[in-house]
């Protein structure tokens, strides 16, 4: 196949399948004022001289702002800042208002929070088909341990994590060594664990069975019981930015499961609720058959206790 045979959306939702970080590009526009932009396009080039790349849309607002700019600040951001991509990947006029930053080296933002931060002068710009590509010498540069990294992948928010492979390995050589397991009796390393083996055995049956990626899935579980629901709402409750989630439903759009009841609103077709209630049904069968693995009275009480910890938790 050659390049002019490819489907932008099916090239994209290829590339969707290599998870990135997510990054806050940041500098200051020809008047001063500081510009910013959500950009998963990240990468190192070098060591010696330091150097770092990304890349911007040709269409961006902010496209002279970054190609003119003698410096910008990448900010890395952690798990907790969903809402700060959001932000800075919208079309708002005024995105710095609500974030808190202080000026960096030649006075491009740095956010407050992070999870890295790396302040580059400019080294090069170059063509890259739509996109410009921006190289920048590292010239500071600092980084939170305690912060947890935000991943993009599959169009989704997700959160990196030790395989649990990794960690199934790691509990069989304590147990080698000593009686005791702190991992295997460990709650966050448990629920991570069943989540793992539960959704291996589910995703490839909704595949298989529904024709639905989990990001699909994720949709239109929420649309069982809200057949048109806007895209701002169901951006937080499938933890897809806008642009991305608009990219899945457009895929959607294409299966015939949802259309546009109008430029904000999606609504499931017919096609769409016949899916979902045999998707339903088949999640259903899936956690019964796990949960038949307890007493009536476990299963009731596990749910319980998860939804009581989910509650206290926030």
């Amino acid at each position: 196949m050659s390049q002019t045979d490819f489907d932008a959306k099916d090239f994209r939702r290829a590339l969707s399948q290599f998870p990135t970080g997510v990054t806050v590009i940041t500098a200051l526009d020809a008047e001063g004022n500081p510009v910013g932009v959500t950009a998963s396009s990240f990468n190192s080039v070098s060591m010696d001289p330091t150097l770092v790349l990304w890349s911007i849309d040709k269409g961006a607002h902010s496209l002279s702002t970054f190609e003119n700019a003698e410096h910008f600040a990448v900010n890395v951001l952690n798990r907790d800042q969903v809402s700060t991509s959001n932000n800075f990947a919208s079309r708002g006029e005024d995105k710095f208002a609500n974030a808190d930053y202080s000026a960096g080296l030649g006075g491009a933002p740095i956010l407050d929070d992070y999870a890295a931060q790396f302040e580059c002068k400019t080294w090069a710009v170059y063509e890259g088909g739509d996109h410009l590509i921006l190289v920048g010498e590292v010239m500071n540069y600092r980084y939170n341990d305690g912060a947890e990294p935000l991943v993009f992948a599959r169009g989704s928010y997700a959160v990196s994590a030790q395989h649990p492979e990794m960690v199934k390995s790691s509990a069989t050589n304590e147990n080698k060594a000593c009686e005791g397991d702190f991992v295997g009796d460990y709650l966050l390393y448990l629920l991570r664990e069943t989540y793992q083996r539960f959704s291996a055995d589910l995703y490839p049956k909704l595949k298989n069975e529904c024709d639905v990626t989990p990001e699909e899935w994720r949709i239109l579980a929420r649309m069982i019981n809200c057949p048109a629901i806007k895209m701002s709402e169901l951006a937080g409750m499938v933890m897809q930015p806008n642009v991305a989630l608009r990219e899945t439903a457009d895929w959607m759009a294409d299966k015939g499961l949802v259309e546009y009841q109008d430029t904000d609103t999606l609504k499931i077709t017919s096609k769409g609720a016949d899916v979902g209630a045999k998707m339903q049904a088949l999640a259903l069968a899936e956690e019964a058959n796990l949960l038949g693995q307890l007493s009536g009275d476990q299963s009731e009480q596990l749910k319980a206790s998860l939804k009581s910890l989910m509650e206290k938790l926030g």
